[in-house]
């Protein structure tokens, strides 16, 4: 008899690892490298982007742009983490500047950069002991607040090392 309480109590056990399991991959986003996933309180907030991944493109940003869709922006990816600093120099409009680290992870934002500004914006709020950034999202002013980002939420985007990403893609 003890031996068959220990059967059943293993194959519920495994039985509820393996649902589990399967819970945790459907919850993984399925990524584009045109598209910024971000964990939403009840699904997954969608932002349309552009790449700027090398040192053109990351130099031009959305400068000389008139205007940014909403559900849209730029993703400045880098080739390793490191401290970094935006500025707002021939930007015509007003920007919200999202910081992330390398698992994808909010870390800091800088809401409404004024348009024209060329004071550093830094991607680390004072006292953090990480300020090392992976990416940078751009997205047009007051966004981050409309689609209520915060510091913490993790992003999901093919550029992220899966094994490291709080929220990996499939």
């Amino acid at each position: 008899m003890w031996p068959n309480r220990i059967r059943s109590a293993f194959l519920t056990l495994a039985f509820t690892a393996l649902l589990s399991g399967s819970a945790a991959f459907a919850t993984a986003p399925v990524c584009a490298d045109d598209l910024v996933l971000l964990q939403g309180d009840s699904a997954p907030l969608k932002i349309r982007v552009e790449i700027a991944d090398d040192a053109a493109s990351r130099a031009q940003g959305l400068m000389f742009r008139r205007s940014l869709p909403r559900g849209q922006g730029m993703l400045f990816v880098y080739p390793r983490p490191a401290p970094l600093f935006f500025w707002m120099r021939n930007t015509f409009i007003p920007l919200d500047i999202v910081f992330i680290d390398d698992r994808g992870v909010i870390r800091h934002i800088h809401p409404q950069a004024r348009p024209l500004d060329e004071t550093p914006i830094p991607g680390a709020a004072p006292g953090d002991p990480d300020p090392e950034r992976l990416m940078v999202l751009e997205i047009g002013g007051g966004e981050a607040a409309r689609l209520g980002l915060r510091v913490g939420q993790a992003l999901a985007h093919p550029r992220l090392d899966a094994a490291r990403a709080a929220w990996p893609c499939r």
